[in-house]
């Protein structure tokens, strides 16, 4: 979706155009689903956390303003929804990426390059990674997964965090050092500092 696109979906919607709401819910819902899965590990909590995500921001859309950016502004509310959640059960669990959608842990249409034990090295890897994720605190969690799975810049995570960009900066540094760590840990390799 281009920006000029989506700054006419928003405004539509701001006037109450219902359509042009569903189509944005239909361009970020996977992507904020996906978000919100790996921060909370389960499925079931992830769909109604979309879900509130999505009302609360129709609910605030009118206070919206074109100088923020819309995909920051949704995932600072799905952030804040899915940390009240976190807060609640003070318990934190993970769901590995071949649960999400997109995600499949076999493609549907598979590809005949890789071997059959480049595939398993590579599934360990990802499962690795999974559980390397899985022990991070989820400050350091969800802004890996900002940075690096939705591609968000630093102005954006800031934005969506509530956060200063130099926070950004030093919290996503630490969160990379403790993932290699951590990665390292589970697979015995030593860092090369």
């Amino acid at each position: 979706m281009v920006d000029e696109a989506e700054s006419g979906l928003i405004a539509r919607a701001q006037a109450g155009d219902q359509r042009a709401f569903t189509a944005l819910v239909r361009h970020y819902q996977d992507r904020l689903f996906r978000f919100i899965l790996r921060l909370t590990g389960n499925r079931d909590e992830a769909l109604d956390l979309t879900q509130e995500s999505f009302l609360k921001a129709h609910q605030a859309l009118a206070r919206w303003r074109p100088e923020a950016s819309f995909r920051s502004w949704l995932f600072r509310i799905a952030h804040n929804t899915t940390l009240d959640l976190l807060r609640r059960r003070a318990c934190i669990e993970f769901v590995s990426f071949a649960e999400c959608p997109g995600g499949e842990a076999e493609p549907a249409f598979p590809d005949a390059a890789p071997q059959p034990d480049q595939r398993l090295a590579d599934r360990q890897s990802v499962e690795l990674l999974g559980r390397t994720l899985q022990q991070l605190p989820v400050e350091q969690r969800e802004i890996l997964l900002l940075r690096e799975l939705e591609e968000m810049s630093y102005s954006e995570i800031a934005a969506t965090l509530g956060i200063a960009e130099g926070t950004v900066k030093s919290r996503l540094a630490r969160a990379r050092s403790a993932a290699i760590a951590g990665y390292q840990g589970l697979t015995g390799e030593l860092r090369d500092d």
